[in-house]
């Protein structure tokens, strides 16, 4: 895993959009993103069972495996959303990045690998993208049924209870730049 600052620069998102200035792990749990590397299935169980997750699956994100689809699903990551769920996932095999939003609204890049799990948390606004490799094989964990449904921002998502209780849980401390 690899955290920094988005350049913010035109061009294609799959591209490491990398500024030079780090974000630690620290500062990222101040975001309430939690990561952990972990390189055996035992450790990802075990993780499962103290947050209560019960349900997974796994997505492999590449053109081989989706098709003709590969590019829409990409771009749909890839616009800016929340979910009113922890969005966890374990990378199997294969990269890419998550943008998550700092305390000043910059997006922070963390980029992840075999063995990274990342948490969100509920009401973070996000997105995703493979990196230039295009291919990601993850595992997903869910607390009930498995399912992912993105509310994609809007004026209107800041009042979204999920995301007033993200906003009053971590956005009150600040993330420098």
């Amino acid at each position: 895993m690899k955290a920094y600052w988005y350049d913010n620069l035109a061009g294609d998102q799959r591209l490491a959009h990398d500024s030079g200035k780090e974000v630690t792990v620290e500062q990222l749990k101040k975001l309430g993103v939690y990561y952990h590397q972990i390189p055996n299935i035992d450790g990802v169980n075990k993780l499962a069972s103290d947050r209560g997750y019960r349900n997974r699956d796994e997505i492999i994100v590449s053109p081989e495996k989706m098709g003709d689809v590969y590019e829409e699903k990409v771009k749909s990551f890839f616009h800016e959303h929340l979910h009113e769920d922890e969005e966890i996932r374990y990378v199997r095999d294969g990269h890419g990045f998550f943008d998550v939003r700092s305390a000043d609204d910059e997006w922070v890049r963390i980029r992840v690998e075999k063995d990274d799990l990342i948490i969100l948390p509920a009401g973070i606004y996000h997105r995703f993208t493979t990196d230039d490799s295009n291919y990601i094989k993850a595992m997903r964990l869910f607390k009930d049924e498995p399912k992912w449904t993105p509310l994609n921002r809007t004026s209107d998502l800041d009042v979204n209870p999920h995301r007033e209780e993200y906003v009053q849980q971590y956005l009150q401390r600040r993330l420098p730049a």
